[in-house]
């Protein structure tokens, strides 16, 4: 059995909320303007809730949980480290996906820019696969992926 993030993110999208469910359904596909969504992305010691790759955004669905002092520290941290990386973060709540996901894709669409996405077969940066790929410093080393 595999251990670690990938094993994580795996048991993530198993396990997924009914409002994940519900965004997934509207980002899957390239249903925005051609921009591809993946769930449940490893990034650096993180598992992004989603994450559009030639865009460097990640939706980031919060629960109930993440209403506690010691869960908005931690999500301020993870934010501030995606921002370090390049990686700008859109934070929603289940109940806002619930009752108004017209409007949480209207601030995703906007948040792409309102431009329709690169070719699929562009080039771009290959994401941090673990914490070994992070310098001593916590930055990324990156490297163009060529898949």
């Amino acid at each position: 059995m595999r251990t670690g993030l990938v094993q994580i993110a795996r048991d993530l999208r198993r396990c997924e909320t009914s409002a994940e469910v519900k965004l997934w359904a509207a980002l899957r596909n390239r249903q925005i303007d051609g921009w591809k969504f993946k769930r449940q992305v490893p990034f650096g010691n993180h598992v992004l809730d989603f994450f559009c790759y030639d865009a460097r955004v990640a939706i980031e669905v919060d629960g109930a949980t993440h209403s506690t002092e010691q869960e908005i520290a931690k999500d301020a941290e993870r934010t501030a480290f995606l921002a370090d990386n390049g990686v700008q973060v859109l934070r929603c709540t289940n109940t806002e996906i619930k009752e108004n996901l017209d409007g949480v894709l209207e601030m995703i669409y906007l948040q792409l820019g309102q431009q329709t996405a690169p070719s699929p077969g562009a080039p771009r940066l290959a994401l941090p696969r673990r914490s070994a790929d992070l310098s001593p410093r916590g930055e990324v080393k990156w490297e163009l992926d060529k898949s």
